[in-house]
């Protein structure tokens, strides 16, 4: 099943080489992308998933090593916001400056995150694999859309 999917770096993040790499790469497996490219303000990135076009998934990507901090502060946001509490979201890339850091990924977890993936946890090859495994498990779950008709009774 193919999933809408908004793909977003977070608000201190310049790098666009890996927007377009998993824009395409979702493209690629038959996913409908939005991508809102770099240095979103967290308020563009939540009205893109409030859109008519409603998202099944925020995939938000960093390589600036800052990913942790400006992720808190986007999912502790949309979780509190009724229209969007719901959505899954995950982030993948460089998390921190330090490196790989478990506390750090747990600290994203604990705040509402479906899933993360530390580019410095495992090789690449076993991260993609894992975020291929996610977005199959998602695609199960998402309910069949019906069509909207303007105009119906209801």
């Amino acid at each position: 099943m193919s999933l809408r999917i908004v793909v977003s770096s977070v608000s201190s993040d310049a790098h666009m080489w890996n927007l377009v790499y998993l824009q395409l790469l979702l493209e690629e497996a038959g996913h409908e992308v939005t991508n809102l490219g770099v240095c979103p303000p967290d308020g563009t990135v939540m009205d893109a998933c409030r859109g008519a076009d409603r998202p099944d998934l925020l995939v938000l990507s960093t390589v600036n090593g800052h990913g942790h901090l400006d992720g808190l502060r986007l999912i502790r946001a949309l979780r509190r916001d009724p229209e969007l509490a719901a959505l899954p979201v995950v982030i993948g890339g460089k998390l921190g400056v330090r490196g790989a850091d478990a506390e750090e990924g747990g600290r994203l977890l604990d705040a509402g995150f479906d899933a993360v993936f530390n580019e410095s946890e495992e090789p690449a090859g076993r991260t993609l694999a894992a975020f291929g495994d996610f977005l199959a498990k998602l695609a199960q779950t998402v309910a069949v859309r019906e069509p909207l008709v303007v105009g119906a009774p209801h």
